[in-house]
């Protein structure tokens, strides 16, 4: 396989390091695409407890009878927010990167497939998926 990296070997044996290369990233991609989905979820249900922490603040602040200052605190949480929603909108952006590299190395997968059985097969050891 070195040599068809290297650029050594024929076709055949280029496209079956190719085909390697391929099956070997698609379980990476899919592994990274969940954890980034799982990520997501988690900062959108942060964000939720944060929203629902300033209100609760909120109404704390106006049901007291002795005046508390809990603006900073409410300024901090809808930092923390801001910067929640910002780190989703960088996760989302990755997601969509993934997304597009996964259909990027399926279709070069099918085209390379296609190309291996109008040259008349698989060769020795390819699995014919």
């Amino acid at each position: 396989m070195a040599a068809a990296a290297a650029g050594g070997g024929g076709p055949a044996a280029r496209e079956l390091f190719a085909e390697g290369l391929l099956q070997f990233l698609r379980p990476a991609v899919r592994q990274l695409d969940g954890h980034v989905h799982a990520v997501r979820e988690s900062q959108v249900e942060l964000r939720e407890h944060i929203d629902s922490l300033a209100t609760e603040l909120c109404r704390i602040n106006e049901d007291q009878k002795v005046a508390l200052d809990l603006d900073p605190y409410v300024k901090k949480l809808l930092n923390a927010r801001r910067r929640v929603v910002l780190v989703n909108n960088i996760l989302q952006n990755a997601q969509e990167r993934l997304r597009r590299l996964n259909h990027s190395v399926a279709k070069e997968t099918v085209r390379r497939k296609a190309l291996l059985e109008a040259a008349g097969g698989y060769p020795q050891g390819l699995p014919g998926k």
